[in-house]
């Protein structure tokens, strides 16, 4: 055994100078394949698959080169068959790893959900910052970073907030019973159409939509940027408009009314007119 050990010293170091080539020459192919695709248009996510590809090809290559200088015996259609033996093993085993895997190339291959955008899914919203070809990093608005398996993604309905420049924002407006719809409608048009970050090519769109408790309710509807931070500052400013042209036209924006009844009759007055008596309710 030593004497055989002795003899395979030669062929492992000429191996392991082979898988140091091969490190070499994957680095310098990423960094190729990177100045190539960085001159077209692809997006990150494919442009990340690609230099992926490049460096697992490469890798495959060195190391079934290394195996077959290590070990005078093997060779590739070998390996091969030693693979098919085990595939069904490896698949149970490994099934979590090959599915997150299958999901991230079809995620980098498809057009839709670029790194950059804002998206939801299951209940995680945030932006995606890096697609690899097991996991998706999602920076949350609030910062926090969520690492989410790629089949998760892949399986799940994705909303896409950010997949076009422009976004609907609704809000509610409510007015008193006694008020003039028609008053009210033409008062709240005006006040959001004379905003600034509002796309009036769209239009506004105002309807009454409720008889509610107290009000009646107008749906403003009108269109801004895609970025959260686009809506919640346009909602924030239409708001103050709305509430300030309402108020300099007299219109009144009512609170919740509660109204009670009564089924017997209540009488009136104070506590000597009813003839009560100091220890008396």
């Amino acid at each position: 055994m030593a004497n055989s050990i002795v003899a395979a010293l030669p062929n492992l170091a000429i191996a392991l100078v082979v898988l140091i080539i091969t490190w070499i020459v994957a680095r310098f192919a990423v960094r190729i394949a990177d100045a190539l695709v960085g001159r077209t248009k692809l997006r990150a996510s494919l442009r990340n698959l690609t230099e992926t590809v490049v460096k697992l090809a490469i890798w495959m290559v060195g190391i079934l080169v290394a195996a077959a200088v290590a070990v005078p015996g093997f060779t590739p259609a070998g390996a091969i068959a030693g693979l098919g033996i085990g595939a069904v093993a490896i698949g149970f085993a490994f099934q979590d790893i090959f599915e997150n895997f299958l999901a991230g190339v079809l995620i980098m291959l498809r057009e839709k959900m670029r790194i950059g955008d804002v998206i939801e899914v299951e209940g995680v919203t945030g932006r995606v910052e890096h697609i690899t070809l097991r996991e998706t990093h999602i920076r949350q608005l609030s910062n926090e970073l969520t690492i989410m398996p790629n089949s998760m993604i892949f399986k799940n309905p994705v909303k896409i907030l950010t997949d076009d420049s422009l976004a609907r924002t609704e809000i509610v407006a409510g007015v008193s019973y006694d008020t003039d719809l028609e008053q009210a409608e033409r008062v709240i048009r005006d006040a959001v159409e004379a905003l600034e970050g509002i796309d009036q090519s769209k239009g506004v769109e105002v309807y009454a939509t409720e008889f509610n408790s107290s009000s009646i309710d107008f749906k403003v509807r009108f269109w801004t940027g895609s970025k959260p931070r686009d809506g919640w500052q346009a909602r924030s400013v239409a708001i103050k408009a709305i509430k300030r042209a309402l108020d300099e036209a007299g219109i009144e924006i009512p609170f919740p009314y509660i109204t009670h009844t009564f089924k017997e009759v209540v009488p009136l007055g104070r506590k000597g007119d009813l003839g009560l008596t100091g220890g008396e309710d």
